[in-house]
């Protein structure tokens, strides 16, 4: 059961709390409470909750402080995964204020996205607003420039609803600080490039899907390549890798029902 769960969806280091998929999901980034000054934010949604992320072309995002302030946050980049995933990168149009904890807030926002926009916090026991809390930075610690990506192997593993199917990567020499990786899949056999934005499990990024969502598909057979651009929280990045070229995961893969 365990292993189902954290195979469910790796991209961008979702965490599902049950081995079923749901009907849908919102998840925000960065992941740690403490932001600096010029932070970037990834808003990401599963399933049906794809229709809020959509909806950001045409809707206002803003953060509120506590005192009611509000800084509006500019669509900057925005991704639609192959597999029922779709996010929005944004940058405040302003510097945010120091020691300021921040709430995030839609124009026209509806009840249920209120709903959406809470998280549960293990330490308190409690469903809570998304927030961030400012630190008196301008930027974050930078990362370390001798951080590497090396291809280990490909994976498919398969579940009743459906495989997993990733190309697997270990990340050596990282930094503390949480790191994005802006990612562009090429598939040979058509020159067609999908770009998203994921994050490290354990150490690895998982390029593909598990087994309800990804943002990677393959086909069962041909050729893909792959480079990634580390980056922390404000959008400081290092050099893109060069490209490496893997095989289609399922071509090795020995499927139990006999396909």
């Amino acid at each position: 059961m365990k292993k189902i769960i954290l195979l469910l969806l790796l991209t961008f280091g979702i965490k599902i709390a049950f081995a079923e998929c749901s009907m849908s999901a919102m998840y925000y980034f960065p992941e740690t409470k403490e932001i600096g000054l010029n932070s970037k934010f990834i808003i990401q949604g599963y399933a049906f909750s794809q229709k809020t992320i959509k909806s950001f072309k045409n809707r206002k995002v803003y953060l509120e402080s506590e005192n009611g302030e509000l800084i509006e946050l500019n669509l900057q980049e925005f991704y639609t995964g192959q597999m029922q995933l779709t996010q929005a990168i944004f940058c405040p149009t302003s510097e945010l204020k120091p020691n300021t904890k921040y709430f995030l807030k839609y124009s026209d926002q509806t009840e249920n996205e209120g709903r959406e926009m809470k998280q549960y916090n293990r330490e308190k026991k409690v469903r809570e607003k998304v927030y961030w809390k400012t630190t008196d930075k301008k930027e974050l610690e930078s990362l370390n420039s001798n951080l590497n990506v090396e291809f280990e192997k490909t994976e498919v593993i398969h579940y009743g609803c459906g495989p997993s199917a990733n190309a697997i990567f270990n990340v050596k020499n990282k930094s503390e600080s949480e790191i994005w990786y802006k990612t562009e899949v090429v598939d040979l056999s058509t020159n067609d490039k999908k770009v998203f934005y994921i994050k490290e499990w354990n150490g690895k990024l998982n390029v593909g899907h598990g087994m309800c969502a990804g943002a990677f598909t393959y086909k069962n057979k041909g050729k893909y390549k792959v480079r990634f651009t580390p980056m922390n929280t404000d959008g400081k990045s290092l050099k893109t890798t060069d490209w490496t070229t893997f095989e289609s995961p399922f071509m090795n893969d020995k499927s139990p029902f006999g396909n």
